[in-house]
């Protein structure tokens, strides 16, 4: 009798569990049928999904570049790989500062520059003698990328490479092939040696080689050969995880889509791709229903905003005055990780070899303000999980007597990207009043209005594809 029970319990519970229906997730890319209506590519659009590595970059929220190397000793921006690999010797080198500063300025992962157009590298690498291995410092038996590979394990940092495509120094560039094979060692140097890499990070940089000729990038051999050596690493830029949001400003968009029909910048059908779309990384629209509508694809591709804290990417002694602002640092906060991006802030190492004390100040400063800003939700219950449906709005309480000026929301983007356009209102002696609206959500989006001390808060959806999963509402001030 009790097996027979049982199987009546189970057999029940399986026609539950089958008779809900389960949606279809796309990862990372969904192509269109050739007949789809523009009704049907939205309705895919919206079940676009990142892949785990993917998402677990978009929660870092906060992240660092450290642009040093030939540059911080000459002066320059860009080199021209004809500087001596003498002048490289940083009398104080101290990665572990570095990470620390970092670490305690609310940042998650640390991303250095490798390898920068002139050429040097700040490993001994095998691929040329332009590297550390024939500089003063440690008398050629120095590592950059070792000490930051080593100090970030010891901070619990997570760590990034930048290699350039471009290199003025090596005499193969502008031969395609043999420049590819050169560039694939040397990437796969960093790939092998140095532990887990979290972030690879390609420009577009593209210059003529010491034969006249423009090299041509095998993009699909080197993204391969990331996948093969660090198949959790996310790709950047001209990789295939990570989109550049088309500004060195600091500057998220209005409406930012992780849901695109922009085609990552490796992809070898890009150009004419996005030609016939009419647009380019710098176009104010990338998702909306009429673009989906005229695409053949889209693409999990969130953008990434990066921005120096200064006004070059290198160090640079007469801008130690120039550091931006604290105020200035927050509304990038606000227009980066507060759009649906990821912020990636290059805090340049200086002659020394450390971070200067400006910058360090100023990024302690940040951390301190985010920190107390982001303490207390005073929205009761904001944390539970909302099904919104189209037209559909939620009142929360609002903690008593709290006086707010920022709207936080989130969406679960582990099931796509759905709001479209959302309305705050805010309740005060005795009637709703508009506090702020917005476009797209996604991981995170920070709204600022007024100082207020509202009873309660009401979210409405005024549009959404298909169902919204909305995890996170707050009432913060700043």
């Amino acid at each position: 009798m009790k097996k027979t029970i049982l199987t009546w319990i189970l057999a029940s519970a399986l026609v539950a569990c089958t008779s809900q229906p389960q949606e279809t997730y796309y990862e990372k890319q969904v192509v269109f049928p050739a007949d789809a209506t523009p009704e049907q590519k939205v309705d895919m659009v919206s079940r676009l999904v990142p892949t785990p590595q993917q998402l677990e970059w978009q929660q870092m929220e906060f992240t660092a570049f450290l642009h040093f190397g030939m540059n911080t000793f000459t002066g320059n921006e860009w080199g021209n790989g004809k500087e001596s690999p003498e002048l490289f010797n940083p009398s104080e080198l101290d990665c572990e500062q570095w990470v620390k500063a970092l670490k305690d300025g609310g940042f998650k992962m640390a991303l250095i520059t490798a390898k920068h157009h002139d050429g040097f590298c700040l490993w001994p690498t095998a691929t040329t003698e332009y590297s550390v291995k024939n500089s003063p410092w440690k008398d050629g038996k120095g590592d950059v990328v070792r000490e930051l590979r080593d100090a970030c394990e010891k901070y619990g940092m997570k760590f990034g490479v930048y290699l350039s495509p471009w290199d003025r120094n090596a005499e193969c560039y502008g031969d395609s092939p043999a420049y590819n094979k050169f560039f694939i060692e040397q990437l796969s140097e960093l790939l092998t040696n140095y532990g887990e890499v979290h972030e690879v990070w390609f420009d577009g940089a593209n210059g003529e080689g010491p034969n006249g000729k423009k090299q041509e990038y095998d993009w699909t051999a080197i993204l391969a050969k990331i996948r093969e050596l660090q198949p959790k690493a996310v790709t950047a830029i001209m990789g295939d995880d990570v989109r550049w949001v088309g500004n060195e400003g600091g500057m998220g968009r209005d409406t930012e889509w992780s849901a695109t029909a922009m085609a990552p910048g490796s992809y070898t059908h890009k150009k004419e791709a996005m030609g016939a779309l009419g647009i380019n990384n710098m176009s104010k629209d990338l998702g909306s229903r009429e673009l989906i509508a005229k695409a053949q694809e889209a693409y999990w591709y969130p953008s990434e905003v990066d921005v120096s804290i200064r006004p070059g990417w290198f160090y640079h002694a007469d801008q130690d005055e120039r550091v931006r602002s604290l105020a200035n640092l927050v509304n990038i906060y606000y227009r980066s990780v507060g759009c649906n991006s990821v912020l990636l802030l290059n805090i340049p190492p200086d002659k020394r070899g450390l971070i200067h004390e400006v910058d360090v100040q100023r990024i302690k400063e940040l951390s301190e303000y985010i920190n107390k800003t982001f303490a207390n939700n005073y929205v009761e219950n904001g944390n539970q999980v909302w099904k919104a449906e189209i037209g559909q709005s939620k009142e929360y309480n609002v903690k008593a007597n709290a006086m707010v000026n920022t709207f936080l929301i989130q969406e679960d983007i582990a099931k796509g990207q759905r709001v479209e356009d959302f309305l705050v209102e805010v309740y005060s002696n005795g009637a709703w009043q508009y506090a702020a609206e917005g476009t797209t959500v996604g991981y995170k989006r920070l709204l600022r209005f007024s100082d207020c001390t509202p009873e309660k808060i009401r979210v409405t959806v005024r549009s959404t594809r298909a169902t919204a999963n909305i995890t996170n509402v707050g009432l913060y001030y700043a």
